[in-house]
């Protein structure tokens, strides 16, 4: 059932990009791991964490009616919308679809199919505690180096001890998403913090977790494959 009660956390899924990255095929949201669409195994992952009152997923204008049969199983917890022509307008029109009684908004991108529960509690948690915006990153790991224009030569080795690669599920409070969302330029965007950033505003960060890497390339759904099928030997032994 959908909360009605003020305060409780929602949560929206932008899945009408193609992924093309990926090859050829059905839209990334749509590819399989262990035999279930990624969008079920993301949307999973929101649900599973017990916080989650309500999921808006923003599907292919074509195609919503085959993401509502495919995420049947989740009831009225998941709302199925068209999307936009961009990820930014998807996100918006979802966010659009939410009611008011929910004050604390996630967006989450389907690609991170393997997101810990654990992980979307902690953001929730971070916004609850009083941060406005809340991205889990990870440590940058690789050398990185800045190039010229052309790409052939290096210019800098960047410091990066500063640096972090960011992850979804990103937290906000509802207002101040809704306040970025209305500024945004017709420019699209990947990260919603990035839209809050640009309002001048403090985005706090949080631990991320290695599991909630982007399937964006073939190599990924292997390594999401290698994830899966070591969960499921691991549920088996303390079955």
């Amino acid at each position: 059932m959908m909360s009605t009660s003020r305060g409780g956390t929602a949560a929206i899924v932008p899945a009408a990009g193609r992924g093309e990255r990926l090859g050829p095929g059905a839209p990334k949201a749509l590819r399989s791991i262990g035999g279930i669409p990624i969008l079920v195994h993301a949307v999973r992952s929101l649900v599973s964490s017990g916080r989650i009152g309500l999921v808006v997923v923003a599907a292919p204008p074509n195609g919503v009616d085959g993401v509502r049969e495919l995420l049947r199983e989740f009831g009225e917890s998941v709302h199925v919308v068209p999307g936009g022509d961009t990820r930014q307008r998807s996100v918006a029109l979802a966010l659009d679809a939410i009611p008011e009684t929910y004050e604390i908004i996630l967006v989450h991108d389907a690609a991170r199919a393997l997101t810990p529960p654990s992980l979307v509690t902690a953001v929730i948690d971070a916004v609850a505690a009083g941060s406005d915006a809340v991205i889990p990153a990870l440590l940058v790991a690789d050398t990185i180096k800045a190039v010229d224009s052309s790409g052939t030569t290096v210019t800098a080795t960047v410091d990066r001890s500063t640096l972090r690669a960011v992850q979804t599920p990103q937290g906000f409070r509802r207002s101040l998403l809704i306040k970025a969302h209305a500024a945004a330029t017709a420019m699209d965007t990947t990260d919603d913090a990035g839209l809050v950033e640009r309002l001048g505003l403090p985005v706090a960060v949080i631990p991320g977790h290695t599991e909630a890497f982007k399937v964006t390339t073939p190599f990924d759904l292997l390594l999401a494959e290698a994830v899966w099928s070591e969960r499921d030997k691991a549920a088996e032994r303390h079955a």
